[in-house]
């Protein structure tokens, strides 16, 4: 193993809930009211759709809200990492991660372990530099056991939101988060902070009833186990591999992250000009909620904008 070098869960594809569109000669990120799923590979256009956006609809015109997913590890914090992140906005280098306590920050001595003080009481982050940014990687369909779709996302909401839930689930089965079967939903609110506009953050919940879904995680985890299944030992081998490198996101990857989640909005360069927002009723997220609630979890499945939740 190269040491320096996080290994992080195979990546098939991208999860968003936004997308970077060109504005005024500027490439800027704009929100959206559903999931879109990509694969990696970016075409002038931006990144090219990956077939299960449109096999996980009912129809085409349908617009895709609920993501039936499974999760690789039964630690949360493995399936989702949450940090303050600071990059490199010119070559999406990571530069600073850290927990609010402690941090790694890349220097000209090489890699420094830190006190964290937060976005808020840290010189480095001024302007926005330093927000926090989080990771989650979900199994979608049978096709691959160990092969993961990554949501990216710096929305307060949606990192609060993922945290619980992932905590609360693990709780509720025994530690067979792994075996749950879930999805991944998105959800609409209005705050002061957006003037009544609909917000949108993804969150996660079971797929059918509570007691019906704690019987197919018990069920799928004996089986596992008989099968010779070590989900110990997986989870084990993913901290290892997470803990090999300082930064788990790389400079190539930074680039694609900088661009839709840490545009460079500083006093010392040309502010961005603010997004063109969507024109939605504002009875929009009452709407997302009920269509959400009854649709079935077989026929639904970013990074979020940061505008999905900042503004």
């Amino acid at each position: 193993m190269l040491r320096g070098l996080a290994i992080t869960p195979p990546v098939l594809g991208r999860i968003s809930i936004g997308k970077v569109v060109e504005k005024q000669g500027r490439r800027l990120p704009e929100k959206d009211d559903q999931f879109t799923i990509t694969s990696q590979v970016q075409g002038k256009d931006g990144w090219l759709l990956h077939p299960l956006n449109e096999e996980l609809r009912k129809a085409p015109e349908d617009k895709l809200r609920c993501i039936p997913i499974r999760l690789l590890f039964n630690e949360p914090e493995l399936n989702f990492r949450a940090e303050y992140s600071l990059f490199d906005r010119q070559t999406g280098r990571p530069v600073c991660v850290g927990n609010g306590e402690t941090c790694k920050r890349r220097s000209s001595d090489g890699i420094e372990s830190l006190p964290c003080p937060s976005p808020d009481g840290c010189s480095l982050a001024q302007g926005g530099a330093c927000k926090p940014y989080g990771r989650l990687n979900v199994v979608i369909g049978d096709e691959d056991a160990l092969g993961s779709f990554v949501f990216r996302t710096t929305g307060f909401n949606s990192i609060r939101t993922l945290t619980a839930r992932l905590h609360y689930l693990q709780a509720i089965s025994g530690n067979r988060l792994a075996c749950l079967p879930l999805e991944l939903r998105l959800r609409g609110k209005s705050t002061r902070q957006s003037h009544g506009t609909p917000i949108f953050y993804v969150d996660i919940t079971l797929r059918g009833g509570v007691e019906e879904a704690l019987l197919a995680a018990r069920q799928l985890d004996e089986l596992r186990q008989a099968a010779g299944f070590d989900q110990a030992s997986l989870d084990e081998a993913a901290r290892l591999g997470f803990a090999n490198g300082a930064f788990e996101d790389s400079e190539e990857e930074g680039r694609a992250v900088v661009e839709e989640f840490f545009p460079n909005d500083s006093t010392t360069t040309p502010s961005s000009p603010k997004p063109t927002r969507i024109p939605v009723s504002h009875k929009l997220a009452e709407k997302l909620e009920a269509q959400s609630n009854t649709q079935p979890p077989a026929s639904g499945g970013d990074h979020e904008t940061a505008q999905a939740e900042s503004r």
